[in-house]
């Protein structure tokens, strides 16, 4: 488990919450309750979800109604993901998810301080905004996006920063799946270590 310094956040700007199941990386098909929090300062061209970005533009909820309406659902997985988890102080919200039986993990970028206390932590870097350095050892999965055939040396960069035990995959970004899924599959049949993602929700209709 990883865990950060104690600190106090008794509410959090959400975007949206839902229960699902994870479309990507080493927990893809299980059910899981995702948490999306707003604010990004990552800019991602291609992201998907830019209404997430500003934090301003989502009510502020109580930490504790957020673990009230996961605990409803069955699913004992919650994903805390963005915009970018981390600009905000996650301890609290970790600490009662915790305490309600869940397992919790983060998607984040890692650009901003680490926070929580984290089963699995789900780094995703990118070129707009590099990850601490600090953070890159502590991650249990490294999913990097593809968009061009430069992003593969630049995965295995971050690979080389990366602990032993850390799962490696590559996932096409969306709107290049076409093309890039091929480079993808090839590149892992050269170089097996990496596995494929590849956003099973958005093939499935699922959110």
């Amino acid at each position: 488990m990883i865990t950060s310094p104690t600190l106090t956040r008794t509410s959090l700007p959400v975007m949206e919450s839902f229960y699902t199941i994870q479309g990507e990386g080493f927990h893809q098909g299980r059910a899981a309750y995702f948490i999306r929090l707003g604010g990004c300062d990552v800019g991602c061209f291609w992201c998907d979800v830019k209404e997430s970005w500003d934090a301003s533009a989502h009510p502020q909820r109580e930490i504790a109604s957020i673990v009230e309406e996961a605990a409803a659902y069955p699913g004992r997985l919650a994903v805390i993901t963005g915009g970018e988890p981390l600009m905000h102080d996650l301890t609290e919200l970790t600490t009662a998810l915790k305490a309600a039986g869940f397992e919790t993990n983060i998607e984040t970028s890692g650009s901003s301080a680490f926070s929580g206390s984290w089963d699995w932590v789900c780094l995703s870097p990118k070129k707009f905004k590099a990850p601490r350095p600090e953070i890159v050892p502590l991650a249990s999965e490294l999913k990097v996006v593809i968009y061009n055939k430069t992003d593969f040396q630049w995965a295995e960069n971050y690979a080389a920063q990366a602990s032993p035990e850390c799962k490696l995959y590559l996932q096409p970004e969306w709107s290049k799946a076409d093309t890039i899924t091929p480079l993808i599959v090839d590149y892992i049949k050269a170089n097996p270590r990496w596995e494929l993602s590849m956003q099973l929700h958005k093939y499935i209709n699922v959110p």
